[in-house]
């Protein structure tokens, strides 16, 4: 609802409070939240369960209120309250309210007047400018009032199709947090948008962000050995609706999110779309034990799962659960992500442990979730792409079956499972990698769903590229936990010595590995995705499960961008070669000149029936027509044999002649056309053919 810019608001109540009288008047019961307007300031909320809500006020960074003023019983409507209060100064007060209601904890309710709660729709949140710095437990949550009039100029997002993707995940502090990074403004939005560049030349046209949502790093603040572990990733969302502050370079006190505009303005200048990472799953109020701060207040029973006895469910593994499909939390989830895209211009969501997202009210899965299917459908949402997590904490597990009413994509935990285990030479795995090339059309050919598969074998969550091929165990050791957490079946291979070696060969078995693993994810049909700091070798030190680790275990070491400068090289090689051969990336004309869409093949050409157990050569090869640019043809031949090979590529028709294209084999990548179509593949390798 647009608010008229010439609207005369005359007060129609004075109220009382702590010896300030105060104008009022019913406010606008369709605008959530607090918005400023001509001669005041809009309040807008809601609760199904509350016999009586109070607006507080405070001076800015004040922990006791000024002022509270409880909306008169008229300015109720259904289970909106709405009220303007005249001559408030946006930079002068920050707010938050009390909620009355009910007490019946076996039902749900819990509501409690003594609590500061923040509000739902917060568009900013106060006392989280300053990372680190609150003490643990003693956060009072209060929102403020933000004007949101930012210039977009002429401003166009790239839209780019599912299928010419690449995809680029990174943590916005852990990018630039470290002085290698040489930026003005390190672990900052403005920190990242200097590295605009730098994402141009690597040649990523999408970067996905982890949680940007404001949350409190000092949640479950502890120490180990002298160290400071903080909820660093941040999958623990206080506010839906308010940029982290402490990701910003500046102050912007009432002008919050500016910074972060500005850095996605530029990005899509430049090519490049933003995905919000999102925690829609649960929230940082924990269980019965966790924080009060704002969604236990206004209506426990709605905004959580519960059990029957009143305790939380927890599927997220984080101690409650979000109530997605009740239609109130349904409309705010809706709300939240649609004021994303029209304030912030977001281009896509990730959505954290989505499968949570598609559960009934008693938790069991729904056949047709109302959140899923309103997502897919809204008109504002319909340009944006929707990335689902198909899994969760519970046991849930959806990939492939993932309701999507041929809308939602899924990161393919698959994909990154069967191609670790193929690359690395387990038996038994070259028929599920040939399929994990080929789009997953086992997965999702039945459902036609062809854009469903994010491909990844890095993410946030695990071992980064440079350790899957440095460690075969977990080290978590500096998380406090023993080593316990983070998970235990990583299909990786430390090529013969556990972490850091000054072994040439076993550093250059190191490099191929990584080279096999970004050329195979380059070469696959459905939309790639990696961890930034793959393309120059960034290690964990062998932890798998950093989400604890401010420091340079989780930041990036950009000195090994020098170090490993010829990683970065095939990185920008495979994918710009990606970018080139659109073949690679989806249908084009069911085959051409008698050569089939995709095929399979073995050291011999056309490979009858499936792959053995003891195979470890696939290969893979797309063919197809444009009018532009005529028939082609690519073919990926993979080695993960510890032997070299020799290897027969199929027959062309005589239009048609190959090239190599590229060869892990080396750093250096030459093309050169072929004599014959005989060739040697060396162990471990990966050799790219184009035929034309």
């Amino acid at each position: 609802m647009k608010l008229p810019s010439n609207i005369h608001l005359v007060p129609l109540d004075f109220i009382q409070c702590n010896g300030v009288t105060y104008s009022i008047r019913p406010g606008f019961y369709e605008i959530n939240g607090a918005t400023a307007i001509p001669g005041g300031v809009n309040f807008t909320v809601h609760s199904n369960g509350a016999t009586g809500i109070s607006l507080v006020l405070f001076h800015p960074g004040e922990a006791e209120p000024y002022g509270e003023i409880p909306f008169p019983e008229p300015y109720k409507i259904g289970n909106v309250y709405s009220m303007i209060v005249f001559k408030l100064d946006i930079a002068e007060f920050e707010y938050a309210y009390r909620v009355d209601g009910p007490y019946d904890p076996k039902k749900g309710l819990i509501f409690d007047r003594s609590k500061v709660l923040l509000d739902p729709y917060a568009k900013a949140v106060t006392g989280q400018r300053d990372w680190g710095e609150n003490q643990p437990g003693m956060q009072q949550y209060k929102a403020r009032v933000v004007k949101d009039d930012f210039d977009w100029g002429n401003f166009h997002q790239p839209l780019i199709p599912m299928e010419d993707l690449v995809i680029y995940e990174l943590h916005v502090r852990g990018f630039t947090k470290d002085s290698s990074s040489r930026v003005a403004h390190p672990g900052t939005f403005e920190g990242l948008r200097e590295k605009i560049p730098y994402l141009k030349s690597l040649g990523v046209n999408a970067v996905e962000l982890m949680p940007i949502f404001e949350f409190d790093e000092m949640q479950d603040y502890r120490e180990n050995n002298g160290e400071k572990l903080y909820n660093y990733w941040g999958y623990s969302t206080v506010s839906f609706f308010a940029p982290n502050t402490s990701y910003s370079a500046t102050t912007e006190h009432n002008r919050e999110g500016n910074e972060l505009k500005r850095l996605i303005r530029e990005l899509n200048e430049n090519g490049i779309e933003v995905y919000l990472d999102v925690v829609f799953n649960h929230t940082a109020e924990g269980n019965e034990q966790g924080p009060f701060f704002s969604f236990k207040g206004f209506d426990n029973n709605i905004y959580y799962l519960l059990t029957p006895e009143g305790y939380y469910y927890n599927f997220s593994g984080c101690g409650n659960t979000l109530n997605c499909n009740h239609p109130i939390v349904h409309q705010m989830i809706l709300d939240c992500l649609r004021y994303w895209v029209t304030t912030y211009r977001v281009s896509g969501f990730r959505f954290d442990l989505a499968s949570i997202l598609g559960r009934n009210e008693d938790g069991s899965p729904m056949d047709k979730p109302p959140l899923l299917q309103s997502l897919a459908f809204d008109p504002i949402l319909g340009g944006v792409k929707l990335i689902a997590e198909a899994w969760d904490a519970g046991g849930l597990y959806q990939v492939g079956t993932f309701p999507s009413w041929n809308r939602w994509a899924e990161w393919n935990g698959k994909y990154r499972d069967d191609m670790r285990s193929y690359i690395k030479g387990d038996g038994n795995s070259a028929q599920t990698a040939a399929q994990r090339i080929a789009g997953s059309r086992d997965i999702y050919g039945a459902s036609g769903r062809t854009n469903a598969s994010v491909n990844f074998l890095t993410c946030h969550d695990g071992f980064t590229m440079y350790d899957l091929f440095a460690y075969n165990e977990k080290h978590n050791e500096r998380n406090g936990w023993n080593n316990t957490d983070g998970c235990w079946t990583n299909y990786s291979w430390n090529c013969g010595t556990e972490g850091e070696t000054g072994d040439p060969g076993v550093n250059a078995l190191r490099r191929r590995m990584i080279r096999n693993s970004f050329a195979l994810l380059m070469c696959s049909r459905g939309t790639p995705m990696f961890l930034a700091g793959d393309e120059f070798c960034n290690t964990q030190f062998g932890n798998n499960n950093a989400y604890c680790q401010d420091n340079l275990i989780s930041w990036l070491d950009w000195r090994r961008l020098e170090q490993y400068r010829d990683m970065f090289s095939f990185f920008q090689y495979m994918i710009a070669f990606r970018k080139k051969h659109r073949v690679l990336r989806t249908n084009l004309s069911d085959g051409t000149m008698g050569l089939p869409d995709v095929s399979f093949h073995g050291v011999t050409p056309w490979h009858q029936g499936a792959f053995g157990s003891d195979e470890h050569y696939i290969g893979v090869m797309f063919a197809g027509y444009e009018r532009t640019g005529g028939s082609e043809a690519v073919y990926v031949a993979s080695n993960a044999y510890w032997e070299e090979l020799t290897v027969t590529l199929p027959e062309l028709p005589q239009s048609m002649k190959w090239e190599l294209a590229a060869n892990t084999w080396t750093s250096e990548q030459t093309p050169w056309h072929m004599e014959g179509r005989t060739f040697q593949i060396g162990p471990r390798s990966v050799m790219i053919f184009v035929g034309k």
